[in-house]
């Protein structure tokens, strides 16, 4: 079978096309002939070696796939023909995956496999950062930066949904107007205005709520745009350097820094961060949330896919069809 291999550390040059031999499931998994699989900026971080914890190359990335189940092992109450997307350890750029089968997530009637594969990542972090963690209510405030990104675009639909008052920061016209029309309704340009100004001018106090994936600079600028006694919830790092927020914003302010990761949340607290599932497939059937898919690559174009991520071209899910 056709899969992707990241062979070291390094840029996207790093990353080849393989064949492999088609993955068997063991006890409690099955094997997913795979329809499409996400692309998540974790890829790219564990590609340039930057991701705590991550895999050591030759490694084959994909941690989110969709598609048919063809295959399942001992213990497992899945039938062959069942549509599933699920996140996997690993190797999800492939033609074949091997997923646990507790984690699996049926495909909603609805949903085509290309929005399946952008819901389980970014649709989880996006609920859990807002409620499980944030503790997000109706009538606060909240200030999700990417908010045209992957999980962006789900956790302004969330917080719209919830009844919040949305600010939103992204890099274009035609990416802001995007988190508009899922319900940001203070669309920030944050290459021209200061967002945290921006925040304490429309409130008059600032934001209940901050949702970071960014580091770097942003977590502290994001501390300036907090209410008193508002919460941060830090999620990622995606200008590849971690926040450092000062501590005598924190005691001063009152303020509450939340660490959110996925895939550890998984480990340690999953009813958790999974207890989420059901509403969420319920309105993803329902249309009440749509997964936003921006680009859609071959297999064997993943390189080029992750260029066009890293680039700041993309808007949505991206996601590879092998």
């Amino acid at each position: 079978m056709r899969a992707i291999q990241v062979s070291e550390f390094g840029d996207s040059s790093v990353i080849e096309q393989v064949e492999r031999d088609m993955p068997e499931p063991d006890d409690g998994q099955v094997r997913i002939e795979v329809e499409a699989a996400g692309i998540n900026f974790a890829d790219i971080m564990q590609r340039r070696g930057h991701y705590h914890g991550g895999p050591t190359p030759p490694y084959s990335p994909g941690m989110e796939v969709a598609g048919v189940i063809d295959a399942v092992g001992e213990g497992v109450g899945r039938e062959a023909g069942e549509e599933v997307v699920s996140m996997v350890n690993m190797g999800g750029y492939a033609e074949y995956a091997v997923a646990d089968a507790m984690g699996l997530i049926d495909v909603p009637e609805a949903v085509s496999f290309k929005e399946a594969a952008g819901f389980p990542v970014q649709y989880l972090t996006a609920h859990n950062c807002l409620f499980e963690w944030g503790g997000l209510e109706e009538g606060d405030s909240v200030l999700i930066h990417a908010a045209a990104g992957g999980v962006g675009t789900a956790a302004v639909q969330l917080a719209s949904e919830a009844g919040a008052e949305v600010f939103g920061t992204a890099s274009t016209r035609e990416k802001l107007d995007k988190a508009a029309e899922l319900g940001c309704e203070h669309p920030i340009n944050y290459t021209e205005e200061d967002f945290a100004e921006v925040c304490k001018a429309e409130t008059d106090y600032g934001v209940d709520m901050v949702l970071d994936g960014i580091g770097g600079d942003t977590t502290e600028q994001s501390l300036d745009a907090l209410k008193e006694f508002g919460t941060l919830v830090v999620y990622g790092a995606a200008s590849g350097r971690p926040g450092q927020p000062p501590t005598d914003k924190l005691l001063f302010g009152n303020v509450t820094v939340e660490g959110y990761h996925l895939g550890r949340g998984i480990e340690l607290k999953p009813m958790k961060v999974m207890g989420a599932v059901p509403e969420l497939t319920q309105q993803l059937g329902d249309g009440t949330l749509e997964v936003q898919v921006g680009t859609s690559f071959d297999l064997a174009d993943a390189a080029e896919a992750h260029r066009y991520i890293e680039d700041r071209k993309s808007s949505g899910k991206v996601v590879l069809v092998p």
